[in-house]
């Protein structure tokens, strides 16, 4: 019986002692892990993206447009990055959307025609934003503006104000 116990061999008889051949629970446990730490990383990855703040920041609706000298009297001045119409009359100034009521695009200037004009509908307003024609249910908004205590135009993108008001300077 002690013959039966010594020739009882662990290893199987198709391996050679000392090679480093993977078994097939070996490649199964490095597979299983493998799985498990992507899954453990995505989660860190989630749950950081819960707890970040996410914040839209958007530009400030209240902007400076610079002297009143700037603009010459019967002048329309398109100024893109704040998408506003700053036009100056005898009578004084006052801030016009270049967004049109129609599907918000984004209006242009035509000096030959005196009008602003949308591009993609054809809608066409007056440069006090007044409509003439095209699909754009409303006029064109017009926005508040005054003066800061150095002088500048202030234009405040949040108040809507009457067509008639106008910052006379």
């Amino acid at each position: 019986m002690s013959d039966a116990k010594s020739s009882f061999v662990t290893e199987p008889a198709h391996t050679v002692p000392g090679s480093k051949e993977v078994t097939r629970r070996d490649f199964l446990n490095e597979i299983t892990l493998g799985a498990l730490g992507i899954a453990g990383l995505g989660s860190v990855v989630v749950t950081y993206q819960y707890f970040a703040p996410n914040v839209l920041f958007e530009p400030s609706t209240t902007f400076r447009a610079g002297n009143p000298d700037l603009y010459p009297i019967h002048s329309v001045t398109f100024l893109q990055d704040q998408q506003v119409y700053i036009v100056r009359t005898p009578e004084g100034f006052y801030a016009v959307s270049a967004v049109c009521t129609h599907l918000g695009c984004v209006t242009l200037w035509k000096a030959d025609a005196d009008m602003i004009a949308c591009p993609c509908h054809g809608s066409k307003f007056k440069a006090d934003g007044t409509k003439i024609e095209g699909p754009a249910p409303r006029p064109l908004p017009h926005f508040a503006i005054s003066l800061t205590a150095d002088g500048e135009l202030l234009v405040d993108k949040l108040q809507n104000i009457k067509p008639m008001q106008v910052l006379k300077v």
